[in-house]
């Protein structure tokens, strides 16, 4: 299924991680119940427009890891998987 967001929409996938302790425990992902806070990006909107009218190109490009605020973005359900769809102001930061 191919997406296309609008404006300055970004859609994510978001990315579980494992959780190991200083003693070397690992406590999946499914024992805490908080919403990720990085992801992939699927899909980006092609920017808003600015008060001149002229479009803001994005920041963000499908393929980048980023990191997104945990209550930011919306979370939805398309054939049984979840992603987030929010504004690229969600996003805090780019992984490298």
């Amino acid at each position: 299924m191919k997406f296309q967001p609008l404006s300055n929409h970004v859609f994510i996938e978001p990315v579980s991680e494992d959780k190991t302790t200083k003693s070397g425990i690992v406590i999946p992902d499914t024992a805490e119940k908080e919403k990720p806070i990085k992801g992939k990006v699927l899909a980006v909107g092609p920017g808003k427009f600015n008060e001149k009218g002229d479009r803001v190109p994005m920041s963000v490009k499908v393929g980048d890891t980023v990191l997104f605020k945990k209550y930011g973005p919306d979370e939805i359900e398309i054939d049984g998987n979840k992603y987030l769809v929010g504004d690229e102001d969600d996003i805090l930061a780019i992984i490298e």
